[in-house]
């Protein structure tokens, strides 16, 4: 298991798509990944809740939170290195802050609260529920869209995180994220080119 849920340090840009469940995420994560030729980081709490649905008929438990954090943060640190200017990753730690305290009363584990404010992400695509609801083992909470997507909104704005607002089908979608993204790119290759000037 990953010792730490800290990211490995990286030169690259790193986006995260963030907010309710069933508002598009994973495949908004595809496509940014095929346009940019890079990697995306999958929700590991997906595969991890779906073994234990199918093996136990268990959904989510706080004691659930930790391991996926970790199982979170090992997939990002080993799909960082093969990423190409940028990585997509489909949620991040913040995201599972936001989970544990809607679902348990507020508490978050010290560990969790700790990485989830430390470890740094160059934009944060929050995704609308202007979506349709799809149901399946592990979604539970159809009726409570827009409490969830307030929720996840207010932590990018209490932690100061740098995002835009995804509404609309995947093509709108698409167009605001890589003109958000590019600029963000454009920027560090401007800043990189002006670095190796200096030190001529």
């Amino acid at each position: 298991m990953e010792k730490t849920l800290k990211q490995q340090p990286a030169n690259i840009v790193k986006v995260v798509l963030f907010g309710p469940e069933s508002t598009g995420k994973t495949t908004l994560s595809q496509h940014l990944a095929r346009h940019y030729n890079t990697v995306w980081v999958p929700e590991y709490a997906r595969q991890y809740l779906q073994k234990k649905w199918n093996n136990e008929r268990k959904t989510c438990e706080h004691d659930d939170l930790i391991p996926i954090a970790y199982g979170q943060i090992k997939l990002e640190n080993k799909l960082v290195k093969k990423a190409d200017r940028v990585l997509i990753c489909d949620t991040d730690l913040l995201e599972t802050k936001v989970y544990s305290e809607e679902y348990y009363g507020g508490y978050v584990e010290d560990i969790l609260d700790k990485a989830a404010l430390e470890n740094q992400y160059d934009l944060y695509l929050l995704t609308y529920i202007d979506t349709p609801w799809e149901a399946d083992d592990l979604r539970d909470r159809p009726e409570q869209r827009l409490e969830m997507f307030k929720a996840f909104e207010k932590a990018l704005i209490k932690y100061n995180r740098p995002y835009i607002l995804l509404k609309g089908d995947v093509k709108t979608r698409m167009q605001l994220a890589t003109h958000a993204i590019d600029k963000i790119i454009n920027s560090q290759q401007n800043l990189d080119r002006f670095s190796k000037q200096i030190t001529k």
